[in-house]
C-alpha cells in the first residue's frame, strides 16, 4: 500500500497544480466567449485542434522512450542529450518551415487572411516541443514540485497576459476609453490572435525556468541508441497520432461537414459549443493528464518488483473509482458548472456531457491499461488499436454528423474509447496479462451511473426547483462517499498521511 500511497501522492501534487492551472485556464473561457463571437471561439478550437497533431508528431513519441532507456541504459545522460538534441532539431526545423510558408499553410487549411495565425502557432508549438524533454526528465526524477511549480507559472503568465490584452484593453477600446496604453496594448486588426500571443510568451517563460534543464544537457546524437529509441517510440507516436484524431478530429469534420449546407457561420458556431461544453469535462481530464504524469515514471521504475502486478491491479482499482467520484460530482452539480459558459447559446449542449464524460473514462482506463505494451516493448499494439480508433472517428462521423450534428460526435467519442479500451484489454491479456478486477471496476461504474440516474427521476418531478434538486444531489453524493468509504473500509486518517 506504502507504494500506491506514494503513487497518490505524486498524482497529488501533479493533479493539484495542473487542475489549479488548468482551472484557472478554464475560467479564460467565459472571457473568450464574452469578448469574441461564437463563430470566432469555434475558430480558435478548430485551430488549437489542428495543433494537437503537430505536437505529437514534434515529439516522435521520445518522452516515453526517454522513460524506458533511462532505467535500462548506464548513461541516463547520454540518453537524456540524445532525445533533446533530436527535439531540439525538429523543433528548429518546424519552425523555419512555418515561418517560410506562412502564407502558403494559411491557405491551406482555409486561414488565408490571417497569415499571423501561423506564425505564432509555430513558434509555440516548435519551442513547446523542445521543453517536453526537460519537463520529462523532472518527472522521471520525481521532481514533481519543480514540475507542478513551472507548469502554475506557466498558466499563470499565459492567464495574465490574456487578461491584459483582452480584459484591460480590449473591453477598453471596444468602450471606447483608447488611452495610449490601451492602444499599445491592443490592435483591433490583431483581435483574437492575442490569445496565440498569451500562450506563445508564457511558453517562453517556460523554456527560461527550464533552463537548468537545458544548459547541462551534453548536446549529442547518439546514432545507434536513438535509432533503438526511434524503434520503440515511432510506434507510440503513430498511435498518439491516431488518438489525436480520436480526441480533435471531430471538431475539424464538424466544420467541414456543415458548412455545405448550412454555411460557414453556423458551421463555427457549433464547433464552438460543442468544443465549449467538452470542457465541462475539464476534471476528469485533468485527472488522466496528472495520472498519466505520475504513473508513467512509476510503472517503469516498478516493473521488475514481483508483486508488479498486484500493484496494476490496484492501481487501476482506485483510478476508477476516483474518475467515477468525478462523472457524479460534475452531473450532479451540471446546473452550477453550466455557468463556467455564461453564454446561453452554449447551453444547448448540455445533454451530452454525460457521454463526454463517461468517454473520457473509457480513456483514462486506457491510458491505465496501455502499460502492458509499452512494459513488454510490443508498442506495435498501441498504433493498431489507436489507427483502429482514428478510422472509426473519421467514418462515424462522416456518416453522422450530417444528421444528427455535434451529438454525433459526441457518441462517437463515447464509442470509439469504448473500443479501443475493451480491445486493450483483451490484447493485454494475451500478451502481458494483469489480473484486473473487473467486478470491481464495472460496479464503480454502474454505481456512479445507477446514481445519476436517480438524480434525473428527481429532477423529472421536480424541475422547477433548481435549489430543491441540488439539496437532493447534495445527499446523493453524500451518500455515494460514505457507501465507498464503508464498502472499500478506506481509513481516511491513513490515507492522508504523507507516503514515507
Amino acid at each position: 500500500m506504502s507504494v500506491i500511497k506514494k503513487l497518490a501522492g505524486q498524482t497529488a501534487i501533479y493533479g493539484v497544480s495542473s487542475m489549479f492551472a488548468r482551472i484557472l485556464n478554464f475560467l479564460l473561457t467565459p472571457l473568450y466567449v464574452t469578448s469574441f463571437s461564437v463563430a470566432q471561439y469555434g475558430e480558435v478550437s478548430e485551430l488549437y485542434a489542428n495543433v494537437a497533431f503537430f505536437i505529437i508528431l514534434l515529439g516522435f513519441g521520445l518522452e516515453t522512450a526517454y522513460f524506458k532507456f533511462s532505467k535500462s541504459e548506464n548513461d541516463q545522460s547520454k540518453v537524456y542529450g540524445t532525445a533533446l538534441t533530436s527535439i531540439a532539431f525538429s523543433g528548429g526545423l518546424f519552425i523555419l518551415i512555418g515561418l517560410t510558408f506562412t502564407q502558403s499553410i494559411a491557405d491551406f487549411i482555409g486561414y488565408a487572411s490571417r497569415p499571423d495565425f501561423i506564425i505564432y502557432l509555430s513558434l509555440i508549438l516548435g519551442l513547446d516541443a523542445f521543453s517536453s524533454i526537460p519537463m520529462a526528465k523532472l518527472r522521471n526524477e520525481g521532481n514533481a514540485k519543480r514540475f507542478a511549480q513551472i507548469n502554475l507559472i506557466n498558466i499563470g503568465t499565459n492567464i495574465f497576459f490574456n487578461l491584459l490584452f483582452i480584459a484591460y484593453a480590449k473591453t477598453s477600446f471596444d468602450q471606447g476609453n483608447k488611452t495610449a496604453l490601451v492602444e499599445l496594448l491592443y490592435n483591433p486588426e490583431i483581435g483574437i490572435a492575442y490569445i496565440f500571443i498569451s500562450n506563445l510568451i508564457a511558453t517562453g517563460v517556460k523554456l527560461m525556468l527550464l533552463y537548468p534543464e537545458i544548459i547541462r544537457v551534453k548536446w549529442q546524437i547518439n546514432k545507434l541508441l536513438l535509432k533503438r529509441m526511434l524503434i520503440y517510440s515511432l510506434p507510440l507516436m503513430i498511435g498518439n497520432f491516431a488518438g489525436i484524431i480520436n480526441e480533435t478530429f471531430d471538431r475539424l469534420l464538424l466544420r467541414r461537414v456543415i458548412e455545405p449546407e448550412h454555411g460557414i457561420q453556423f458551421a463555427k458556431e457549433q464547433v464552438g459549443i460543442y468544443s465549449g461544453v467538452y470542457k465541462l469535462s475539464i476534471l476528469i481530464s485533468l485527472f488522466i493528464q496528472a495520472f498519466r504524469y505520475a504513473a508513467e515514471p512509476f510503472f517503469f521504475a516498478r516493473a521488475k518488483d514481483k508483486n508488479a502486478n498486484e500493484t496494476y491491479r490496484t492501481v487501476m482499482n482506485y483510478f476508477v473509482l476516483a474518475v467515477a467520484s468525478m462523472f457524479l460530482f460534475i452531473l450532479l452539480y451540471l446546473e452550477i458548472f453550466k455557468w463556467l459558459l455564461p453564454k446561453t447559446a452554449y447551453w444547448e449542449g448540455l445533454h451530452i456531457v454525460p457521454v463526454l464524460l463517461m468517454a473520457n473514462i473509457f480513456l483514462g482506463i486506457y491510458y491505465n491499461q496501455s502499460i502492458w505494451y509499452k512494459l513488454s516493448g510490443q508498442t506495435k499494439f498501441g498504433a493498431y488499436i489507436a489507427i483502429g480508433g482514428a478510422i472509426l472517428t473519421i467514418g462515424l462521423n462522416l456518416i453522422f454528423i450530417p444528421i444528427l450534428g455535434y451529438v454525433a460526435s459526441a457518441w462517437t467519442t463515447f464509442l470509439v474509447y469504448g473500443g479501443m479500451m475493451v480491445t486493450s484489454y483483451l490484447l493485454g491479456q494475451k500478451h502481458y496479462p494483469i489480473p484486473y478486477n473487473l467486478k470491481k471496476v464495472f460496479f464503480f461504474l454502474i454505481f456512479a451511473v445507477g446514481l445519476y440516474g436517480l438524480s434525473l427521476g428527481f429532477k423529472y418531478f421536480f424541475q422547477d426547483s433548481v435549489i430543491l434538486c441540488l439539496g437532493f444531489n447534495t445527499l446523493i453524493f453524500g451518500f455515494y462517499i460514505w457507501f465507498i468509504i464503508k464498502l472499500e473500509g478506506i481509513d481516511v486518517r491513513s490515507m492522508l498521511k504523507k507516503p514515507e
